[in-house]
């Protein structure tokens, strides 16, 4: 089953040419998720050949101007294709206040509805949960009030071997339980081990985002153990006290949090348009944590 993020845009807040602001499309199992919204994200969700109609739900992680510029022409665009469905949009305040104003002067003959669903930045909290994931936010610190992600794949019901059902002609009640996870009592007494009989058919994977934030302890707890961290790296190390001025991390930030994390996989993006290139945070990272990506337009990364 499909798990990966497609990246729409990997710069901040300052546009550069040929390339685009925060903006994400994460595909768990056919579902599709915008996570931050900057400008141009419908652009590259085109670019991408991605549907905008198949979005579920749009992620914001903070309302700065880089992260949800995107989202007005998007909700547009939207109702010009027909959508129906009601879209939610998980972000900080004031965003539902934001939205209002937004679809006062510019919503007519809306076809759908967005909801905004506030969500806290000062803590963890379950904000979105369906049959097969969980998101769960993780506070940032930055100069806005800021949330990351963490989505979590469930875990799946267990597959049962064929030569199983075959061998002890198993009716379907008995199917049922092992790929519940229970044993099953033959009819001859034999007790059938769920562990022998059936197997997962995949191991739950999980995504976690950190938007813009200076370093923090805490968010290593949060993200401990994820396949695949994003971690925004505005600055190198050379522009450490700037980083910590603006309550953005570099890139030494960013492979620590990973390493010390225990995560499997780091990408990393938002740079900051003062660097003409993004190797060096590419360097600078895999001196910690040597399984770094840099987040690439338009390029697709499994979880």
């Amino acid at each position: 089953m499909p798990f990966e993020v497609t990246i729409l845009g990997s710069r901040s807040a300052l546009p550069v040419k040929n390339h685009f602001p925060a903006a994400q499309v994460l595909h768990v199992q056919e579902r599709l998720f915008c996570i931050d919204c900057g400008e141009g994200a419908q652009m590259q969700l085109l670019r991408a050949g991605l549907s905008l109609l198949r979005i579920r739900a749009v992620f914001i992680s903070h309302l700065h101007g880089d992260h949800i510029f995107g989202l007005f022409g998007l909700l547009a665009t939207m109702s010009l294709l027909n959508r129906k469905n009601e879209l939610p949009i998980f972000a900080p305040a004031p965003m539902e206040n934001i939205l209002r104003d937004h679809l006062h002067y510019f919503g007519d003959g809306m076809t759908f509805q967005p909801v905004v669903h506030t969500v806290p930045t000062d803590s963890p909290a379950l904000i979105y949960e369906d049959n097969a994931m969980t998101v769960q936010t993780i506070p940032l610190q930055h100069r806005a009030p800021t949330a990351g992600f963490l989505f979590r794949e469930k875990t799946p019901l267990r597959n049962v071997h064929k030569h199983v059902v075959a061998q002890y002609k198993l009716p379907i009640d008995a199917i049922i339980q092992l790929k519940n996870g229970a044993d099953v009592i033959l009819p001859d007494g034999e007790q059938l081990a769920n562990e022998t009989a059936t197997y997962l058919p995949y191991t739950p994977r999980a995504y976690a985002y950190c938007s813009d934030t200076q370093f923090s302890e805490d968010v290593i707890e949060l993200v401990r153990g994820v396949d695949l961290l994003y971690h925004e790296t505005t600055f190198q190390s050379d522009r450490a006290a700037l980083a910590k001025q603006t309550m953005h991390s570099t890139a030494t930030d960013a492979a620590t949090v990973a390493k010390r994390a225990g995560v499997k996989k780091l990408l990393i993006g938002h740079f900051s348009s003062r660097y003409p290139s993004s190797n060096g945070f590419l360097r600078e990272a895999r001196n910690i944590f040597p399984n770094t990506e840099i987040g690439r337009e338009l390029t697709t990364y499994d979880v």
